[in-house]
């Protein structure tokens, strides 16, 4: 079982790759693009046929709509091809980018080869959780379904990294208070001069992926 841990440097702090993999429209997306400056959840998945990342995935299904909400995409990569991969996103009722990654480079790449599945060559599945710019914040080995977090875990986690990320977390500081009274929204989100704009937080609340995301140029 210690064979099927990722790769070393994959922990938290790291930088998560930025792969630049197709979706479930032919288009290449780039993990980064999708990400935007919000948290997000990357979903390493054996692929339609596994009934245990079809059930995470309907767990996400349900979840979901409190992800949109609370500023976190998600994104699944599966090793299907490209027919499969809609298959997989239409029979869950999934509305995120699902990549598929018939090359099996992020598979390679992350050293999860599944090498006691000899029929299909897939990854052992994971669930990352991910901090702005690709930040490594926490890593679940889902080879068993128990490995895999709950919508729960999933819940206090996010709580933590927004916690972490969010300047303005706790609006009732008084120092808080005190810079919007005076107009400055610098530690506000997304008011401020360095957040994105009200526009495309929508877009990328929306799932507008053609819009905020656009085709990646592959590296």
């Amino acid at each position: 079982m210690e064979r099927l841990k990722m790769r070393q440097d994959i922990v938290a702090g790291a930088k998560f790759p930025d792969y630049v993999p197709p979706d479930h429209t032919k288009t290449p997306r780039r993990l980064s693009d999708l990400q935007g400056d919000q948290l997000m959840i990357v979903m390493l998945t054996r692929g339609l046929f596994c009934p245990k990342d079809r059930q995470q995935v309907l767990e996400l299904v349900r979840f979901h709509p409190q992800l949109v909400v609370g500023y976190t995409q998600l994104v699944t990569i599966t090793t299907d091809d490209w027919h499969t991969t809609n298959n997989y996103r239409q029979q869950t009722s999934a509305p995120w980018p699902f990549l598929y990654d018939e090359e099996r480079l992020v598979q390679k790449d992350l050293d999860i080869k599944e090498y006691t599945d000899t029929t299909h060559d897939v990854m052992v599945p994971h669930t990352i959780v991910l901090g702005r710019d690709l930040e490594v914040f926490k890593v679940y080995n889902g080879y068993y379904y128990w490995g895999r977090p709950s919508t729960v875990e999933l819940h206090i986690e996010l709580r933590e990294l927004a916690r972490r990320t969010y300047r303005d977390w706790d609006i009732t500081e008084p120092e808080l208070r005190e810079k919007w009274n005076k107009g400055d929204k610098s530690d506000f989100y997304p008011y401020g001069g360095n957040s994105i704009s009200m526009a495309t937080l929508m877009l990328q609340m929306a799932g507008a992926v053609d819009q905020y995301a656009g085709r990646a140029k592959r590296s």
